[in-house]
């Protein structure tokens, strides 16, 4: 179950944990390019400051201590490196948009942002593409790099109130209640990319019916479900990394 906490330092200790470990995934499954790519955490004591990756540090190395916390307003309140532009435009707006948001994830995944050019929805042709069915989005006005906390404003307002986002001729954005779940979405959604491009490429998939999908959706794609299935990745990057537990 997931974990509860009898004081602050405790919570946030766990958040930045989980925070330097899905970086760490998200090396490990080649989602990291250059500089672009940010996964955020509210702070769970300010609810108006959130913990980033730094500008410019690979995403395999980061580590708790690395980790930065920014305000919505875009002040440095901890860590000694700058952030990276779009990471605050785009975070910033969902994490004020969104109370219930915890963490997001974004990344130019190679499946995802292949998946992006199309500008459509992903279709329930799998099980674990019904995770998704009537709950993401498409943000279809890409203009260029993310700098302006105006057109973050426009990317939180085509997500809406679902867990994720396919932004045109871009990649993928994913939320959650925990780290955990945005993370794990992140990653399950790019494979379902990746498994549509290819039906695709082979002839026309079929479509899971509409009642069945939701049904799937609502058992795979729980609070719980979605927490619990990213577990299993926590154990294996945290025996590979043992470092993430310090910090």
């Amino acid at each position: 179950m997931p974990p509860h906490f009898d004081n602050v330092d405790a919570e946030r200790k766990h958040r930045k944990q989980r925070l330097a470990a899905a970086f760490r995934l998200f090396a490990h499954f080649g989602y990291d390019e250059g500089l672009a790519g940010h996964i955020t955490v509210r702070d769970p004591e300010h609810a108006d400051r959130f913990w980033v990756n730094p500008l410019g540090v690979h995403f395999a190395h980061i580590g708790s201590a690395d980790l930065i916390l920014v305000s919505h307003d875009g002040k440095l309140i901890e860590g000694a490196r700058p952030v990276n532009a779009a990471a605050f435009a785009i975070h910033s707006a969902i994490h004020k948009a969104r109370p219930d948001v915890i963490a997001a994830a974004h990344a130019h995944s190679m499946y995802g942002r292949t998946w992006s050019t199309f500008g459509r929805l992903l279709d329930p042709i799998t099980q674990d593409a019904c995770a998704f069915y009537e709950d993401h989005a498409v943000f279809d006005h890409y203009t260029g790099v993310v700098n302006e906390t105006s057109e973050g404003d426009e990317i939180a307002r085509a997500l809406g109130v679902k867990k994720a986002a396919i932004l045109k001729n871009h990649g993928l954005l994913t939320v959650g209640k925990s780290v955990d779940m945005a993370a794990w979405f992140f990653i399950s959604m790019d494979r379902c990319c990746q498994s549509q491009l290819l039906a695709e490429m082979a002839g026309k998939p079929s479509r899971v019916p509409h009642e069945v999908a939701i049904k799937t959706r609502d058992f795979i794609a729980s609070d719980l479900a979605a927490w619990a299935s990213f577990q299993p990745l926590y154990q294996f990057i945290s025996r590979k990394h043992p470092d993430l537990e310090n910090g």
